[in-house]
């Protein structure tokens, strides 16, 4: 019998499979790094001068800048893995990054703008980092 062409595209559709964490890899990137400019862009210009006032623009930069680095290096891990066998290295670190980057510029920005108790974000911003170098080595003994 003929399949109608519509039929046959929905059959490939259907079978054509996807590697979830392969793409979790790149939402995760695209994800730090739509919202890394924003908070760049952010802290450039509508958020200035009250950063200035309180002395923070120094906070607001470093984090800004670990969180574009992890966007990158996300999106590192997600080419990374699509030749390769093994993906749970790749999986591994990609969660690490993505928690530390979380924790440590989030902390950061929150401090930046003095929300959240400072006995919680103070310690939150190296806990952070540890997520982030865990990320690093792991990548590096894949």
């Amino acid at each position: 019998t003929h399949t109608p062409q519509h039929t046959r595209r929905n059959t490939h559709a259907a079978t054509h499979t996807r590697t979830p964490m392969v793409d979790t890899l790149r939402l995760y990137g695209s994800i730090l790094g739509a919202t890394g400019v924003a908070a760049g862009a952010f802290g450039a210009h509508a958020l200035k001068g009250e950063l200035e006032k309180r002395g923070s623009t120094g906070y607001w930069n470093t984090a800004v800048m670990y969180h574009l680095l992890h966007a990158t290096a996300m999106l590192g891990l997600h080419a990374a893995s699509k030749v390769s066998p093994t993906k749970g290295p790749y999986r591994m670190a990609g969660h690490l990054m993505m928690i530390g980057t979380t924790m440590f510029s989030g902390s950061l920005y929150a401090m930046a703008l003095d929300v959240g108790p400072k006995y919680v974000m103070g310690p939150t911003t190296p806990v952070g980092g540890l997520f982030m170098i865990g990320g690093w080595i792991v990548l590096g003994i894949l």
